[in-house]
C-alpha cells in the first residue's frame, strides 16, 4: 500500500472518530437535559423530546425558516461588512508603525464600549432600518477583526517580502501570495470568533427594532413565558451556525493552510 493511501486511510479514521466523539457528546448533553427536565418538572424547563417536537412543529407549519432566512441574511450582511473592513485596517495598521499609533486608542475605545449603546444610537441617529441595524452589528465586530489581523500583519515574516521586492513582484501579488497566506490563520480566527459574536448581537438588534427575525420571535415568546419555542428557536439557528463552521470554515481554513505542509 502506498504512503499516499496510508495517508488517507488514517485521515479518515481521525475525521470519522472526531465525528463519534462529537455525536457521542452530544448525545450525553440532551441525556442531561431530559433527567433534568424530569427532576424538574417544570414547564420553566421542557423536556428534549417536548422542544424538538415544537421545532418540528414550527418549521413544518410556523415561520421558522421565514424568520431564520431573515436572521442569516442579516449575520451574513454584516459579517462580510466587518470582515472586509476590520482585515482591511488590521492590516494597515500592522504594516505602518504611524497608523498603528494614531488609530490604536480608537480600536481601544470601540472594543470597549457596550454593543447595546451602538445599536441604540445607531437607532436613534438613523432610524428602526435594516441599513442601521447591519451598521450597528458590523461596527460592534470590526475592531476585534481589526486587533487579530493586527497580530498577524506584526508577525509577517520579513524574508518573504523581501525575497518578493528583491524579484520586482508588484504590490497586488506580494499582497495576494506572500501576506494574505501567512494571515489566513489570524483571518479564519477572527471570522469563527466573529460569526458567533455578530449573530449573538443580530438577535439583540431585532428584538430591540426589528419586526421579524429571529429575536423578534424570542421577543414574542419571552413575553408568553414559551421557554419551549424560544428553545425550539435558539436550537435551529445554533444548529445552522455549528453546519457553516463544519461544512464552511474548517474546510476553507484547511485548504488555505495547505502551503505551510
Amino acid at each position: 500500500m502506498s504512503v499516499a493511501a496510508t495517508a488517507r486511510r488514517t485521515s479518515s479514521r481521525l475525521v470519522t472518530s472526531a465525528l463519534a466523539q462529537r455525536i457521542g457528546s452530544l448525545a450525553l448533553l440532551v441525556a442531561v437535559w431530559q433527567v433534568a427536565a424530569i427532576a424538574v418538572h417544570s414547564r420553566m424547563l421542557p423536556s428534549a423530546g417536548t422542544v424538538f417536537a415544537a421545532l418540528v412543529q414550527l418549521t413544518l407549519h410556523g415561520t421558522l425558516l421565514f424568520n431564520l432566512g431573515i436572521t442569516l441574511a442579516r449575520v451574513a450582511a454584516a459579517f462580510v461588512v466587518a470582515m472586509i473592513i476590520g482585515t482591511a485596517i488590521g492590516i494597515v495598521m500592522g504594516r505602518s508603525r504611524t497608523m498603528d499609533v494614531l488609530f490604536d486608542s480608537w480600536l481601544v475605545l470601540l472594543l470597549n464600549l457596550p454593543a447595546l449603546v451602538i445599536i441604540v444610537l445607531a437607532y436613534v441617529w438613523f432610524g428602526l432600518t435594516e441599513a442601521a441595524a447591519i451598521g450597528a452589528v458590523a461596527v460592534n465586530k470590526i475592531p476585534a477583526v481589526a486587533v487579530t489581523v493586527r497580530e498577524g500583519a506584526r508577525a509577517l515574516d520579513r524574508d518573504y517580502a523581501e525575497m518578493a521586492e528583491s524579484f520586482h513582484v508588484g504590490r497586488w501579488r506580494t499582497l495576494r501570495h506572500v501576506i494574505m497566506p501567512q494571515l489566513y490563520p489570524y483571518i479564519f480566527a477572527a471570522a469563527r470568533s466573529g460569526l458567533a459574536l455578530v449573530w449573538k448581537i443580530v438577535l439583540i438588534v431585532e428584538l430591540l427594532g426589528l419586526s421579524n427575525g429571529v429575536g423578534f420571535e424570542i421577543q414574542l415568546y419571552f413575553q408568553q413565558f414559551d421557554v419551549t419555542r424560544i428553545l425550539a428557536y435558539s436550537i435551529a439557528f445554533v444548529a445552522v451556525i455549528q453546519v457553516i463552521e463544519w461544512a464552511l470554515f474548517q474546510p476553507l481554513e484547511r485548504r488555505a493552510g495547505r502551503w505551510r505542509r
